[in-house]
């Protein structure tokens, strides 16, 4: 029986692009490639997505000469407001944590709240980091301006 006590971790971003541009960059290959699972240095080299409930998505790339996997199932997509998916866990053979993001429209922009559940604690920290800095990079990739993003206190 699996006792470990798992915490989720959230991150908020607000964006000045409209929503259905940032929930696209979450499902277009080319787009997602430039941010999703990557860093400001080293892009996804070969990406599939499958965006329907029940596809899956397959990032590989290479840091420090290693090559470096993320899959996942999605299970809903509701364009342009929600995403959800299984993220499966390489380094942890049959871990699998769940990856929710809602997307709601502004005035101007639009705000993404992204809870990833099933972390273990001492991994948490560092979960959180890589999805902000990976928000940044979208941030980055959709050319919002500095003044026009923000993270919330969460």
């Amino acid at each position: 029986m699996d006792t470990v006590p798992y915490v989720e971790v959230h991150v908020v971003q607000r964006f000045s692009a409209p929503a259905d541009r940032v929930f696209d960059a979450w499902i277009n290959p080319v787009i997602a490639g430039s941010w999703l699972f990557a860093t400001a240095s080293h892009r996804m080299s070969r990406v599939q997505i499958d965006p329907r409930a029940g596809g899956a998505f397959r990032f590989e790339g290479e840091r420090d000469g290693e090559t470096v996997v993320q899959t996942g199932k999605y299970l809903e997509i509701a364009r342009p407001r929600r995403l959800a998916f299984m993220l499966f866990m390489a380094e942890r053979s049959r871990s699998a944590t769940r990856v929710n993001v809602e997307i709601t429209a502004l005035k101007a922009g639009c705000e993404l709240a992204l809870v990833h559940e099933n972390v273990l604690p001492d991994r948490a920290r560092l979960t959180e980091g890589r999805w902000d800095g990976m928000l940044y990079g979208l941030a980055e990739m959709l050319g919002d301006s500095r003044e026009s993003r923000g993270r919330l206190p969460g």
